[in-house]
Protein backbone atom coordinates (compact mmCIF):
# COMPACT_ATOMS: atom_id res chain seq x y z
CA UNK A 1 0.00 0.00 0.00
CA UNK A 2 1.45 3.39 -0.87
CA UNK A 3 1.88 6.24 1.91
CA UNK A 4 -0.61 8.83 1.65
CA UNK A 5 0.48 12.45 1.43
CA UNK A 6 -1.01 15.64 2.78
CA UNK A 7 0.19 19.13 1.34
CA UNK A 8 -0.63 21.09 4.27
CA UNK A 9 -0.93 24.49 6.38
CA UNK A 10 -2.01 24.23 9.52
CA UNK A 11 -3.25 27.39 9.14
CA UNK A 12 -6.31 26.45 6.60
CA UNK A 13 -9.69 25.61 7.85
CA UNK A 14 -10.04 23.08 4.83
CA UNK A 15 -6.66 21.66 5.39
CA UNK A 16 -7.33 20.69 8.61
CA UNK A 17 -10.51 19.46 7.83
CA UNK A 18 -9.14 17.47 5.45
CA UNK A 19 -6.52 16.03 7.49
CA UNK A 20 -9.18 15.44 10.10
CA UNK A 21 -11.30 13.42 7.59
CA UNK A 22 -8.19 11.53 6.65
CA UNK A 23 -7.69 9.83 10.15
CA UNK A 24 -11.23 9.31 11.25
CA UNK A 25 -11.01 7.36 8.04
CA UNK A 26 -7.68 5.69 9.90
CA UNK A 27 -5.35 7.25 7.61
CA UNK A 28 -2.14 8.84 9.16
CA UNK A 29 -0.97 10.47 6.15
CA UNK A 30 2.28 11.50 5.57
CA UNK A 31 2.21 15.71 6.17
CA UNK A 32 3.93 18.08 4.41
CA UNK A 33 3.90 21.50 6.24
CA UNK A 34 4.75 23.34 2.18
CA UNK A 35 4.97 26.50 3.98
CA UNK A 36 8.11 25.16 6.09
CA UNK A 37 9.38 23.46 3.83
CA UNK A 38 8.82 24.56 0.25
CA UNK A 39 8.19 21.94 -2.72
CA UNK A 40 10.85 21.73 -5.32
CA UNK A 41 9.69 22.30 -9.34
CA UNK A 42 10.12 18.31 -9.78
CA UNK A 43 7.88 17.99 -7.02
CA UNK A 44 5.02 20.53 -8.07
CA UNK A 45 5.32 19.35 -11.82
CA UNK A 46 4.82 15.90 -10.08
CA UNK A 47 1.79 16.84 -8.33
CA UNK A 48 0.32 18.50 -10.90
CA UNK A 49 0.38 15.52 -13.23
CA UNK A 50 -1.10 13.77 -10.49
CA UNK A 51 -4.20 15.97 -10.32
CA UNK A 52 -5.10 15.44 -13.84
CA UNK A 53 -6.26 19.03 -14.35
CA UNK A 54 -6.56 21.02 -17.48
CA UNK A 55 -4.22 23.69 -16.44
CA UNK A 56 -1.65 24.29 -13.69
CA UNK A 57 -3.93 27.38 -12.91
CA UNK A 58 -6.14 24.98 -10.81
CA UNK A 59 -3.53 23.88 -8.39
CA UNK A 60 -2.96 27.56 -7.87
CA UNK A 61 -4.53 30.52 -5.43
CA UNK A 62 -5.58 32.93 -7.84
CA UNK A 63 -6.66 35.28 -5.52
CA UNK A 64 -3.63 36.11 -3.55
CA UNK A 65 -2.25 39.71 -4.12
CA UNK A 66 1.47 38.15 -4.87
CA UNK A 67 -0.63 35.75 -8.01
CA UNK A 68 -2.01 39.38 -9.11
CA UNK A 69 1.46 41.40 -7.96
CA UNK A 70 3.80 39.14 -10.18
CA UNK A 71 0.95 39.41 -13.06
CA UNK A 72 0.49 35.33 -13.76
CA UNK A 73 -3.25 36.16 -14.82
CA UNK A 74 -1.93 37.04 -18.30
CA UNK A 75 -2.58 34.24 -21.14
CA UNK A 76 0.65 34.62 -22.31
CA UNK A 77 2.05 32.76 -18.81
CA UNK A 78 3.04 30.03 -19.45
CA UNK A 79 2.41 26.49 -17.30
CA UNK A 80 6.57 26.58 -16.54
CA UNK A 81 6.51 30.12 -15.44
CA UNK A 82 3.09 28.71 -13.29
CA UNK A 83 5.21 25.94 -11.90
CA UNK A 84 8.09 28.14 -10.86
CA UNK A 85 5.93 30.51 -9.59
CA UNK A 86 4.98 28.14 -6.78
CA UNK A 87 8.10 27.04 -6.15
CA UNK A 88 9.25 30.66 -5.29
CA UNK A 89 6.04 31.59 -3.58
CA UNK A 90 4.37 29.18 -1.99
CA UNK A 91 1.66 30.50 -0.90
CA UNK A 92 -0.08 30.05 -4.40
CA UNK A 93 -0.27 26.37 -3.80
CA UNK A 94 -4.03 25.92 -3.57
CA UNK A 95 -4.22 23.28 -0.28
CA UNK A 96 -4.75 21.11 0.94
CA UNK A 97 -3.30 18.58 -2.00
CA UNK A 98 -3.59 14.70 -0.87
CA UNK A 99 -1.66 12.06 -2.65
CA UNK A 100 -2.15 8.37 -3.21
CA UNK A 101 0.25 6.66 -5.91
CA UNK A 102 -0.35 8.41 -9.02
CA UNK A 103 -3.58 9.79 -8.23
CA UNK A 104 -3.90 13.53 -6.32
CA UNK A 105 -7.20 15.53 -5.43
CA UNK A 106 -7.39 19.11 -4.14
CA UNK A 107 -9.35 19.06 -0.87
CA UNK A 108 -12.33 21.44 -1.82
CA UNK A 109 -14.38 20.43 -0.46
CA UNK A 110 -12.50 17.37 1.73
CA UNK A 111 -14.57 15.01 0.62
CA UNK A 112 -12.81 15.00 -2.64
CA UNK A 113 -10.09 13.68 -1.54
CA UNK A 114 -11.87 10.32 -0.33
CA UNK A 115 -12.12 9.55 -4.46
CA UNK A 116 -8.14 7.96 -3.98
CA UNK A 117 -7.68 7.05 -0.64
Amino acid sequence: MTQVTIIHNPRCSKSRQTLALLEENGITPNVIEYLKTPLSLDEITSIFKKLNVESVRHMMRTKETEYKEAKLMNADVDDHALLQAMVTTPKLIERPIVINGDHARIGRPPENVLEIV
